[in-house]
């Protein structure tokens, strides 16, 4: 029997596939480090008035999203990602700047929108005993747009040995991804027609004004689940300056890059399906499984960073833009094996963090405010970083801090872990009830 279109997992995979097509294709390009430029300023500037809009609309959209629905919350999110392309490849030709980081704005503003409405969904749409396998296919479908950007950059311009911008064909097949994207989301159902396959629906508050709204997400920044995660939330994204600028952009060439980042994405694949399996075992209760993902999260990263430690020490802020090449053989292999456990980590981290956050509810309208904030929290340090990035900071400083971040967030998660119940507040139905301890099929 085929899936129905208003099932839960049809709708969280359509979601994968928009943002296959709009953030996985943008994923592909800001890895490259400025945006595929070879003056990276530009894109690091346009990062910074990205992550500044997408910290304050992140916090907003919940309550934009909660009015209007994933359709149009997710489609006019999509829509500022094709302006951002279009201005990458304008600067090509008209090296206006301004353009560029103005579409980096705006593009802030719609990925508020697109990622809150993107969380809601999937968190609050499946049944609690498969909250972690949503999450690992939503991440394998969207990092597989990745995956399949970094392919095109690396085929179009595999000739090329010397760093150098990326070319008008690249820009013009992500910019048609991305249009592709946009219309997607206008087949996307309103949350009251998603049912289960035994017909229960998911649940969803009425929205009440928006002063309620509004007065309904600033209380989150009071609420102690909030607030113990907010170090973990601000780490989450703090790293993507240091790995997508400092590693990847100003140690390798340019089609070196790409092949980087084909490897670099299809981590983040099985990262987060493998971790969404622990998250998800059903031998133990689910306070046992968060204690479990936190200590094989932690153990991940400080083997990785100490590892980024030995190789930051061969190269500095001082010496001139690398161009090593993957045709350099051996040498290669361990800067390449770094930067893909860089993005296993990177999946692994933010499916944990949206598996803590949908343990906590299972209302649609409370899960857009908290992905709201959590996307605000991640953004703010975003934006920091790809600042500290932008003004010429010591590389090693830039490790040391995106490493410090990340071990102080885990007091915090570990107090969480230690909280959290085996059901949340609001069960969807007893459906769940009885099946959450015991062996199961995903239900669509």
């Amino acid at each position: 029997m085929g899936i129905r279109w208003n099932s839960p997992l049809a709708q969280v995979i359509a979601v994968g596939f928009i943002c296959f097509c709009c953030p996985g294709m943008f994923n592909a390009l800001n890895s490259l480090g400025g945006g595929g430029q070879l003056d990276s300023k530009v894109g690091q500037n346009a990062n910074v008035a990205l992550y500044t809009c997408f910290a304050i609309f992140g916090l907003l959209a919940g309550a934009i999203h909660n009015k209007l629905g994933p359709k149009w919350t997710i489609l006019i999110g999509c829509s500022t990602y094709v302006l951002y392309a279009v201005s990458l490849l304008c600067y090509n030709h008209t090296k206006n700047g301004a353009f560029t980081i103005a579409a980096g704005g705006l593009l802030g503003v719609g990925a508020g929108m697109l990622w809150t409405a993107q969380g809601a969904t999937m968190m609050a749409y499946p049944r609690e005993h498969d909250k972690g396998k949503f999450i690992g296919y939503f991440w394998a479908i969207f990092n597989a747009g990745a995956v399949l950007g970094s392919v095109i950059a690396f085929a179009i311009n595999n000739k090329v040995v010397v760093a150098q911008s990326l070319g008008d064909t690249t820009y013009i097949v992500f910019i048609s991804l991305m249009v592709l994207g946009t219309l997607i989301a206008l087949s996307l159902c309103p949350p009251t027609s998603v049912a289960h396959s035994n017909g229960d629906k998911i649940q969803i508050q009425a929205f009440p004004t928006w002063t309620g709204e509004v007065v309904a997400v600033m209380k989150l920044f009071l609420d102690w689940h909030m607030i113990v995660l907010i170090p973990m939330f601000l780490s989450s994204n703090w790293f993507y300056s240091y790995q997508f600028s400092t590693v990847n952009g100003d140690y390798f060439s340019t089609r070196t890059q790409s092949l980087n980042n084909i490897f670099y994405w299809f981590s983040q694949i099985g990262g987060s399906w493998t971790f969404a399996r622990v998250l998800d075992y059903q031998g133990v209760n689910r306070k046992t499984r968060s204690l479990w993902g936190l200590i094989i999260i932690t153990a991940c990263f400080v083997a990785t960073w100490i590892g980024g430690i030995f190789f930051q020490k061969t190269y500095t802020f001082d010496d001139p833009k690398g161009n090593h090449d993957y045709t350099e053989g051996a040498s290669y292999v361990g800067p390449l094996f770094l930067y893909m456990f860089y993005g296993l980590n990177d999946a692994a981290w933010q499916t944990y963090c949206y598996w803590l956050m949908g343990a906590l509810s299972n209302d649609v309208t409370v899960l857009s405010r908290y992905a709201g904030f959590y996307k605000c929290i991640q953004s703010s340090g975003a934006a920091i970083a790809w600042r500290i990035n932008a003004v010429g900071t010591p590389y090693m400083t830039e490790l040391i801090i995106c490493f410090a971040l990340l071990v102080a967030s885990l007091p915090g998660a570990l107090f969480l872990t230690f909280r959290i119940k085996d059901h949340s507040d609001e069960v969807t139905s007893e459906h769940d009830m009885h099946n959450v301890d015991g062996k199961h099929e995903i239900v669509a």
